[in-house]
């Protein structure tokens, strides 16, 4: 950590108990400091990677800048073209939900999880109902065709669905 040092290049001053006075922006900091503290990475949706890098940069600490750089290299990293991205959305109940996500696989991710309330009983107990948002993108094949056959796993997904 560049405070830790005897820099000259730091260009701050301490106050009368030794503390650090650094100038510098607030809202890039925190995630440093939190990052400091757990050893995580959290960054708002309003917080650009670049503007903490420059802080991580400027406090030398080289973990985090080489995890900044890793995230903002993945994130501009160019999008698959020609592929077709499908949603779906599948209505199940309570005790159902657990089969559901476990066999949840081929390519299908989990994309949101809805209580929409009860809406029938079984003696004196509700049961809850859920939508469930799925996702799977289908890449484009050489000929141009866009492979969308389903598989076994996605025929499950298809026939739960095919309840709503």
């Amino acid at each position: 950590c560049r405070l830790c040092q005897e820099d000259k290049d730091l260009c701050s001053e301490k106050d009368e108990n030794g503390a650090f006075l650094i100038d510098r922006d607030p809202l890039y900091f925190g995630p440093v400091l939190n990052y400091l503290r757990h050893g995580k990475l959290v960054l708002d949706k309003n917080i650009s990677e670049e503007g903490v890098l420059e802080e991580a940069e400027f406090y030398n600490i080289t973990d985090l800048i080489k995890l900044l750089k890793d995230r903002i290299q993945f994130r501009d990293l160019p999008t698959k073209s020609g592929g077709k991205h499908v949603y779906r959305v599948i209505q199940c109940h309570e005790d159902e939900l657990t089969q559901m996500v476990s066999t949840m696989s081929d390519g299908w991710r989990f994309e949101q999880l809805i209580n929409i309330g009860s809406q029938y009983q079984y003696g004196n107990e509700d049961h809850a109902e859920f939508l469930c948002v799925v996702s799977r993108e289908y890449p484009q094949t050489a000929s141009g065709e866009k492979t969308t056959e389903p598989t076994d796993r996605a025929k499950v997904l298809q026939q739960l669905g095919s309840r709503m």
